[in-house]
């Protein structure tokens, strides 16, 4: 049964990575071809920032879309078979169910199209100042993505406890509705913040998802499990051409959706308090962010030469392939912890 489970679980994610793999060149082609090009704030109020990432203008984004395109594609063409076929190999594969896959892929899909249509906004220099989505209507939108998922968790699955480790349950009633939006919309703010510098952020959601997955198989939750070896498979086709010098970016269709997803996976497997420690790079680029926002406006100077985190060592003389691999290094062994921590507890 666990060599069945494994092979699943194996199968998906190689069959998920060659499918993103042999895509990419389409969807290149396409980003390339209609100059969807990231644009990078030039206005004078960030100086530094803007002469650090003056490389980076015109390099296509939405390259998220790789991700999850090729998960909602691969887990409708299997249900699909499963559903109109007798292939029992088909019916073996399908990780697609009511009670473990389908409201993370929901949620997944929903605040993916959300950055979607706020990169297209940008590329195309529409939208509020022609950036884009107003930061208050994206904001909105994916809390009514987190509520949503919030109200499917309390009333339909019956959640509302948390697990504080080395500790126990605390049941949080109907706080746990406000705690869940918090928390899916800070860790996909958070993850946007990190997606800054070439394979960052993709190289550490890959080591993120992989250890919620190793958790999610440790508890029977095989679907799960499969779903997230799908997402690490596109995950690593997208960080073979995003690595420096990337040929896309993520854009906002990957970064917010992705760190949805991987909030609501740590909610199913009710290890969400181990995403300060498996996502600790995500945790410190958010603070730093905060801290420099803070520290402006209340001090009137900064605690960092730039904010996020990453942008602060490159104005420092770092190279970027060094901090982004040095930030790897961190997210593999936070991975590692966070994945023995919930053994222990």
């Amino acid at each position: 049964m666990v060599d069945s489970i494994l092979n699943k679980i194996f199968t998906l994610s190689s069959l998920s990575f060659i499918a993103a793999f042999l895509a990419t060149p389409l969807l290149t082609a396409f980003l390339y071809r209609n100059k969807l090009g990231k644009q990078i704030r030039n206005d004078g109020s960030t100086p530094l920032f803007s002469k650090l990432h003056a490389s980076k203008a015109g390099t296509p984004t939405m390259g998220g879309v790789l991700v999850w395109g090729t998960t909602c594609a691969l887990a409708g063409l299997l249900w699909l078979l499963k559903t109109f076929t007798d292939w029992s190999w088909a019916a073996h594969l399908n990780f697609l169910t009511r009670k473990e896959t389908l409201l993370p892929l929901g949620a997944f899909l929903g605040a993916s199209l959300v950055g979607l249509v706020d990169d297209w906004l940008d590329a195309r220099r529409l939208g509020h100042n022609g950036r884009g989505l107003r930061f208050r209507s994206k904001l909105w939108l994916y809390v009514l993505v987190a509520a949503i998922g919030a109200w499917w968790f309390y009333f339909k699955l019956d959640f509302s406890s948390i697990h504080v480790p080395f500790y126990g349950s605390i049941d949080l009633g109907w706080w746990y509705i406000p705690f869940f939006i918090f928390t899916v919309v800070a860790t996909s703010f958070s993850v946007n913040q990190t997606d800054g510098l070439d394979g960052l952020a993709g190289g550490i959601l890959s080591l993120a998802f992989f250890g919620f997955a190793l958790i999610a198989y440790i508890q029977g939750k095989n679907d799960l499990a499969s779903l997230l070896g799908v997402v690490c498979g596109s995950l690593l086709a997208f960080l073979w051409f995003n690595v420096h010098p990337a040929r896309f970016f993520m854009g906002d269709t990957g970064s917010m959706g992705l760190g949805v997803l991987l909030a609501v996976v740590a909610f199913l497997t009710n290890s969400v308090l181990l995403i300060p420690i498996i996502g600790v790079i995500f945790l410190l680029e958010a603070l730093s962010t905060i801290i420099q926002i803070f520290s402006k406006k209340f001090l009137g100077r900064k605690v960092f030469l730039s904010s996020p985190l990453h942008n602060h060592f490159q104005a420092i003389g770092w190279p970027e392939t060094k901090i982004t691999m040095r930030f790897w290094i961190i997210s593999a062994v936070m991975s590692i912890v966070g994945v023995i921590i919930y053994f222990i507890t």
